[in-house]
């Protein structure tokens, strides 16, 4: 435990005074976002981020980091078809200074918002952080657990985030991810994403023997299919619906793949790496209960533009190599609507 949250690690605690009045029927949305290098614009001398400044490769400039983080702020805001999002996975994000403008250099700061965030061992400097809304959400405890690999696979990735909560009586748990990508090749970079998904099971676990039926939601980017192993064998987390074990996973995500769309484009090819997984009680009569067909993959169009080489729509990213793009990122996000039994 931490203690009261060690509240110097929360930081960025927002409160603008205004009192927002809950809805008769509770429901909470859940929303999931890799931001595609959300970096300030100067150098950090630990960390490769040199081209995310306004001198080098990209040209990364306040103007340009300011128009960012607004567009990110009009996707949250979508998600929620105009409500405030009640938590906010992110990854991609640098530091806190990031996390600290997003929420009070755009109209997030008309609600009180806080931040957990850990900087990892990422070599870029990227990681993942959560955003909640304190007169929404409860924080009971968190931790960020270590992913790295020994040996043959010897390496150091993102920390995963485990964030506990209570939504209205109900204790739920959230882990938000961003596991090893597939740079230097699929075959070759698939084994850090089966040792990070035994790590996340292993936290998992340790959470049934104390509660055989936990409310868990995980959410993040996978770089990795619903029908991969790390999926389907390591982290037992079955296509929806069919999974009736107690200590299972339903990968709500499996119902996303039947359409011709995802969340990550290349090639020509949609896939879907941004997933939300949740405990097999939450899909059924439940006090906590994910909304299916208020849940799935956000492609607004102003996230998207036109793919001239292999035609059809992909992600409207903020670069394209090293050239100014203008978008806000190459992934899409997801989200999960949970309702509370009253």
């Amino acid at each position: 435990m931490h203690g009261i949250l060690k509240w110097i690690l929360i930081l960025a605690v927002v409160y603008t005074g205004t009192n927002f009045p809950l809805a008769a029927q509770k429901t909470y949305n859940v929303v999931f976002y890799n931001v595609e290098n959300l970096f300030d614009t100067r150098d950090d001398s630990l960390t490769a981020d040199e081209e995310f400044t306004p001198l080098n490769e990209k040209h990364w400039t306040r103007e340009r980091f300011d128009d960012k983080i607004k567009m990110i702020y009009k996707a949250l805001i979508s998600v929620g078809n105009g409500q405030f999002p009640d938590l906010i996975g992110l990854a991609e994000v640098e530091n806190l200074w990031v996390l600290e403008q997003l929420i009070s250099k755009t109209p997030l700061s008309k609600v009180p918002y806080g931040i957990i965030h850990k900087d990892s061992p990422d070599p870029r400097g990227i990681d993942v952080a959560l955003i909640y809304r304190k007169d929404r959400v409860k924080p009971i405890d968190y931790e960020h657990i270590p992913v790295s690999g020994e040996g043959k696979y010897r390496f150091k990735s993102r920390d995963i985030l485990h964030f506990t909560a209570e939504l209205g009586t109900e204790q739920i748990h959230f882990f938000v991810n961003h596991w090893p990508s597939r740079s230097g090749g699929y075959i070759e970079t698939r084994e850090k994403r089966n040792i990070t998904a035994r790590i996340l099971r292993k936290c998992i676990d340790s959470l049934m023997v104390k509660n055989p039926s936990p409310n868990i939601i995980l959410m993040g980017d996978f770089n990795a299919t619903p029908k991969e192993k790390c999926f389907t064998e390591l982290l037992k987390a079955l296509p929806y619906p069919g999974n009736n074990n107690p200590s299972g996973l339903i990968n709500l995500s499996t119902l996303w793949t039947k359409h011709a769309g995802g969340t990550i484009r290349s090639g020509g090819q949609w896939e879907v790496f941004d997933q939300m997984i949740c405990s097999s009680n939450m899909v059924s009569n439940n006090a906590l209960k994910i909304e299916i067909e208020q849940s799935g993959i956000c492609n607004f169009e102003f996230l998207l533009e036109p793919d001239p080489t292999y035609l059809g729509q992909k992600p409207f990213r903020t670069y394209l190599g090293p050239k100014y793009h203008g978008g806000t990122s190459d992934h899409l996000p997801v989200k999960v609507c949970i309702s509370e039994k009253q």
